[in-house]
Formats: structure tokens, sequence, C-alpha cells
């Protein structure tokens, strides 16, 4: 049984690494945890699987949708991605728009009274369209009044894992207190541990009128310890860098390096 004033959070996206990096950091918070997956993501929650509930739906069919979230204090959007493939439909509109709007009105009809929303920081290396059909589901979550937090997360990456150089730099470079006041902190990329704590804290907060966050925002959320990197999220996220062979956000030419492509839709 659910332990009263015990927070639920459904989360979108819950079989990529990103969303398994938010989910872990919710269950360290004492979240309850519900995962929409596409049908053949199981496999991929590895140990979480047992710690969370999960639900199979396909992000761009709202009849799939009908009351996988109903119950819940929050949800959080993950689907998108930084890349696209105009040839078979897949526009950066379908990808990051009409997902958020699919979640947003999920919201809506199974009464969740809080949506957080991952969108984008404006960074110079992102490709324009991407942030514009993120820019266009922040805008729709505003215009049918729906309690949101806009979320706009710089890329990630995992702590110890190659990147490339161009990234460390700008990482380093976020750091200095004197660059950042140029807003390089906004746009440079940070670890994902600290980008999932941030989301997993902004979703269990009580109400705020604060309603948009930046990568700032997401350091802030997070203690000396954490950023220093003293604490993982929990084990289940530990084991999932191990096994999972993707790093998130720096393969930019891959597919789907953030959230789900829809389904069938993928490359052979």
């Amino acid at each position: 049984m659910m332990k009263s004033g015990l927070k639920r959070v459904v989360v979108t996206g819950g079989g990529t690494f990103v969303g398994i990096s938010i989910a872990s950091a919710l269950l360290a918070e004492g979240a309850d945890v519900t995962l929409i997956i596409r049908s053949d993501n199981e496999d991929r929650l590895g140990p979480l699987a047992s710690r969370v509930r999960w639900q199979v739906a396909d992000m761009w069919d709202p009849a799939s949708l009908r009351g996988r979230a109903r119950g819940h204090t929050a949800l959080i959007h993950t689907v998108g991605s930084l890349t696209d493939d105009p040839k078979r439909g897949l526009t950066f509109h379908r990808l990051n728009f009409l997902s958020a709007r699919n979640a947003a009105n999920m919201c809506i009809s199974d009464g969740v009274p809080h949506m957080v929303l991952l969108s984008a920081a404006n960074a110079p290396w992102i490709n324009r369209r991407y942030v514009k059909a993120k820019r266009e589901a922040e805008t729709y979550l505003r215009r049918v009044g729906l309690q949101s937090s806009i979320v706009r997360a710089p890329l990630s990456y995992v702590r110890g894992q190659p990147r490339p150089l161009f990234y460390r730099m700008m990482s380093a470079l976020g750091a200095i207190p004197l660059i950042n006041l140029l807003g390089l902190r906004q746009v440079a990329p940070m670890p994902l541990d600290i980008l999932a704590r941030g989301v997993a804290r902004i979703a269990l907060a009580p109400y705020s009128t604060h309603t948009n966050y930046s990568a700032v925002d997401l350091w802030r959320l997070n203690s000396r310890e954490e950023i220093r990197g003293e604490l993982p999220v929990m084990r289940s996220f530990d084991e999932a860098i191990s096994t999972e062979p993707a790093i998130p956000y720096d393969q930019l030419e891959e597919d789907t390096p953030f959230g789900w492509m829809p389904p069938g839709d993928k490359k052979p």
C-alpha cells in the first residue's frame, strides 16, 4: 500500500539513459516511481525494474497513454531527440514538440497537477531547430495552463566516461567564476547525476512560482558533496552506467542520444 503523503512521479522515456538516471534520483529521494517505456526497452531497466512500476506505451499515440499517469503527483517528460531524419518523417517538431504535447494532455486528462519538461539550453553547438521545437513545447504548456516547470538543461555526461575534448573544455570553462558572468555555465555540459538530482528535486518540491530552471539552478539543487561526485545517485544508477554502452548527449550523430524515436522508425 502507498504511504500517506508519498510523492508519486511518472517519468516518460523511462527506458533511456536519462530516464533511468532521473528515476534512480527520485527513488533516492523517497518517491514512488512509474516509468513509461517503449515495448523494446524492458530489458534496459536492469536492477531498476524491481524498484519501480513500468508501463509500455507510445508517446506518439495518445490512446496508448490514456490513464497511464492517473494517481501521480508529477510527470517528468524526457522524450526527445537532438537529431532528426525528415526523410522518414522524424522531424524535430514531431520528436520534441508532439511528444511533449501528448504528455501534457495526458497530465490534464489523468489529473496530474505538475509537469516537468526537460527542455534545452540554447548553446551555440546545439541545432537551432531542436531548440525551436523545445521552445514550442514550452509555449504549449503555458497556453494550456498546466502547472509546469521548464528545465533548460545543457548537454550532460557520465563522470569518468570518455567524451570529446571540446565538451571537456566547455565544462572546465563553465566552472570558472569570471567566465560564469558571461553565461557559459548555463550551457556548459554538466554531470548526468547533477542533472538527475536537480530534476528529481524540482518534481518533488512544493508548488513554487519559480517555473523556469537553468543549469545554474540544477547545480544549486545539489550539495557540495554531490557536486564533487562523492555521493552517487544510488547503486542501480551505477550499475546502469556499467551496462549501458551509450553516453547521453555526447554522441550527437546517434539516432536517439536523448529519448525515444517513434516505434518502427529506428534505423536497421
